[in-house]
């Protein structure tokens, strides 16, 4: 029975399936293989899914289990020509030796992989031949939600009670692979898909030179996703390149968004997260997804068992038990002295004592933990300092810190200039407000009113200001009309950043602003969003050839 080559339904003698919609009637076109291929006398040969620098992965039907399979054959973009209507390649005679180390490569990794068929967040590798001058690997294939239509599907977001079991076996997975001496390097929201039994399974499976610069393929990184050493020319990948993957895609589930490429955050390296998000989720994921995606390598959590560690509330509470045990018998001492008593206990009054001094601990410990260990602590924490004039029982006659609060930064500095002791800090742990204008000073550390002695005048005095991001939500100008660089001036003042899309308009000459690309002047979006600004091409000429439109689909791709 004919199979539709779409999506191996049995379609009879329809040409156009009326299942998925496919015309069988169509080609596929060269260099991928035809349609009706079969490889290895079982493998039929269907629709391209997706391809990279380095394969194209196929829908097929094992003809000998009669189950529907994915088929991913070894592509080398550059170093192969393959006729119409053929299925060998044809190997560049310069390219033959760097092809064949390729390939050679290509097989190694998949065949790490096939013997990793226990863990639940890899896709089963069937079989591993070659056919046609080149490789060839069968994946399982299953009905899988897209990661990105899951989270979106759970408003947005996913609370870490939720995420953590999803990402554990990812992490498991990924430590095997190392252990073995491969690594994933493209964990992204598009390379993870969740089944129907509610685990994750992890695409995108690549060997290292399609997952960084500078090698013989044509890479493919993730914005947002790939590690800052991905961009760098042939730099070697390992476990510290993983964690970064997974630290960006956990940063993604919970708060709905990727952080910002690798090369943007060479400049600026905060991760934008709302202070309602980092209210919601538990101190230590906010300081493990801090850790994890530092831009600089050797300050990044350094292998997965520490990451794991990292992200267990367990691994938080044996570091505070273990203080609240070396304290509470560090007390206990000194309480008793050098009196030796026979007794093998406590009495009831002795244990709650210790207990209500224990208790004062682990809360000072809680605290301390978290404002010096979080590196959140210094971007998300505060705004909320108050000024706090002296109330001791005498007044303070020397100099006190000066009041900066209600001061633009800009005016803040100015006023600091006169006295040469001061040194103001513009603290990463700017704030939005709703009340309070971008650029005013909302609070300071130490605040204002604060003594100033005789030893902070000789060594100095910083003062740490928190300066508002006004509003979070920011509303869309009217740009139309205008040119890209006067839109794009426009945008940016409010916090925002435009990317231009180019397109054939009646009305507006070449280089004019049409408007927003899906979005209408007057909406509303998080500051720091980036918007696409539709540019005209001026009049579509009467007589113009097919144009292929791309747009941005969070992959970066080097030529």
């Amino acid at each position: 029975m004919p199979l539709c080559m779409g999506c191996m339904q049995e379609i009879g003698d329809q040409t156009v399936c009326p299942a998925c919609g496919f015309d069988n009637t169509e080609k596929q076109q060269a260099p991928f293989l035809p349609y009706g291929t079969v490889l290895a006398n079982r493998y039929l040969i269907g629709t391209g899914i997706d391809t990279n620098g380095e394969s194209t992965r196929y829908l097929s039907f094992d003809q000998q289990t009669g189950e529907v399979v994915i088929v991913c054959e070894f592509l080398p973009v550059g170093m192969f020509t393959r006729a119409e209507d053929e299925t060998e390649i044809r190997v560049n005679y310069e390219d033959r030796e760097t092809f064949e180390e390729g390939k050679k490569a290509f097989v190694n990794y998949f065949s790490v992989l096939a013997d990793l068929r226990d863990l639940t967040a890899l896709m089963n590798i069937h079989h591993i031949f070659e056919e046609n001058n080149t490789a060839y690997v069968v994946e399982e294939n299953e009905d899988l939600i897209p990661f990105e239509e899951y989270v979106k599907r759970s408003n947005g977001s996913l609370e870490w009670d939720i995420a953590r079991p999803l990402f554990m076996p990812v992490i498991s997975a990924l430590e095997s692979m190392h252990k073995r001496g491969v690594g994933h390097y493209a964990v992204a929201p598009k390379n993870m898909f969740v089944t129907a039994q509610g685990k994750i399974k992890l695409s995108g499976l690549a060997t290292e030179n399609e997952r960084k610069r500078g090698t013989m393929l044509k890479s493919q990184l993730f914005t947002g996703a790939s590690a800052p050493e991905q961009y760098e020319e042939n730099f070697p990948l390992d476990e510290v390149t993983d964690i970064y993957g997974v630290c960006a895609t956990l940063f993604y589930a919970l708060t709905g968004r990727l952080p910002k490429s690798a090369p943007e955050r060479q400049n600026d390296s905060r991760l934008l997260m709302s202070t309602n998000t980092v209210r919601r989720l538990p101190p230590y994921v906010v300081s493990a997804l801090a850790n994890g995606l530092q831009v600089e390598r050797e300050n990044r959590i350094s292998d997965f068992d520490e990451l794991r560690a990292q992200l267990s509330v367990a691994h938080t509470a044996k570091a505070i038990q273990d203080e609240i045990s070396r304290t509470a018998s560090m007390n206990l001492s000194a309480a008793t002295g050098e009196v030796k008593k026979e007794r093998t206990g406590m009495s009831h009054v002795s244990v709650s004592i210790i207990a209500a001094a224990v208790t004062v601990v682990v809360l000072g410990i809680i605290g301390a933990f978290w404002l010096t260990q979080n590196p959140f602590a210094a971007m998300f924490g505060g705004g909320n300092n108050e000024t706090v004039a002296d109330t001791g029982p005498t007044a303070w006659a020397g100099a006190t810190v000066p009041n900066y609060v209600g001061m633009t930064y800009d005016e803040a500095v100015k006023a600091a200039k006169a006295d040469p002791t001061l040194k103001l800090v513009r603290s990463a742990n700017n704030d939005f407000s709703e009340d309070v204008k971008e650029g005013v000073v909302m609070a300071q550390t130490p605040p204002a009113g604060s003594r100033v002695t005789q030893k902070d005048s000789e060594t100095g005095v910083t003062i740490g200001l928190i300066v508002s991001r006004g509003k979070h939500m920011r509303e869309l100008p009217d740009i139309e009309g205008m040119t890209l660089d006067k839109a794009s001036e426009t945008i940016a003042a409010q916090g925002l950043l435009g990317t231009p899309q180019y397109a054939y308009n009646d009305k507006y000459a070449e280089g004019i602003v049409v408007g927003y690309r899906d979005k209408k002047k007057g909406e509303t979006v998080e500051y720091g969003s980036t918007v696409g600004i539709v540019i005209s091409k001026g009049k579509q000429p009467a007589v113009t050839e097919a144009t292929t439109v791309s747009t941005e689909d969070g992959e970066d791709s080097e030529e």
